[in-house]
């Protein structure tokens, strides 16, 4: 048969190249299994809520994630669960536990706890809306008990972290490593996202020093001075 012939025949074509139907379907990704594509959502939907906080939609997961929107309700029941399940993800603690292991062979604790207060301001910057978000849900009684739980989890793995890393020098200290730990959490928490969500005015270091050392101007040493005075001394 000649050429022309065969291209007249249903569903034969001598074109060189494929239409673009046909290119679609021999280049279609295969269906992932429900856990690779919830796994594949929630880390669509992590920078997300970073940046935007809750006001995100399932149209804009949808396409961060390079799906049709109704795939997220094969996976999730709801948009609700997909953002707890990211919320949980954005703060899980393992990275930054892991980060705080690297500071154990720190020597000094001043210098130990500035790199802590550090790594916390960063950790508070990064998650600042969504830490906002969490936080005006738990004001409002409105954390759902499961993500409540799991938040709380994440909250004191963190702090059992940080009070590790004080601990070798809890006798220089007149609270307990834990005490040390969440005021340590608190302070930075406070000076990264202010009441009226003013800009940081203390550093790190600055954080270390006011919870080592408080307000007060404390005197120098005494020092002891020799001083003939009649044939005595004199101590100052």
């Amino acid at each position: 048969m000649s050429e022309h012939s065969l291209s007249m025949l249903p569903g034969v074509s001598t074109d060189a190249h494929p239409t673009p139907a046909t290119d679609v379907r021999r280049r279609r990704v295969p269906a992932m299994a429900p856990d690779d594509r919830r796994a594949a959502l929630i880390a669509a939907t992590v920078p997300l809520l970073r940046e935007h906080g809750l006001a995100i939609s399932t149209r804009q997961i949808a396409q961060a994630a390079g799906v049709a929107e109704g795939t997220i309700f094969g996976v999730f029941p709801d948009k609700t669960s997909l953002i707890q399940a990211a919320m949980v993800q954005c703060l899980d603690p393992a990275p930054m536990q892991e980060a705080l292991r690297g500071y154990a062979s720190v020597v000094d604790l001043r210098a130990r706890l500035t790199l802590v207060a550090d790594l916390l301001g960063r950790r508070f910057n990064e998650n600042a809306k969504l830490i906002a978000a969490a936080r005006g849900m738990a004001m409002a009684a409105d954390v759902p008990p499961e993500l409540a739980s799991r938040l709380a989890e994440s909250r004191g793995r963190m702090l059992s972290a940080i009070a590790a890393l004080i601990e070798p020098d809890s006798e220089l200290l007149r609270s307990s490593p834990d005490s040390v730990a969440l005021l340590l959490v608190m302070m930075v928490g406070a000076t990264a996202h202010g009441v009226f969500g003013e800009v940081d005015a203390m550093g790190a270091a600055e954080i270390v020093t006011f919870l080592l050392d408080g307000l007060l101007v404390r005197p120098s040493a005494p020092t002891t001075r020799e001083t003939a005075t009649d044939g005595g001394s004199v101590t100052c």
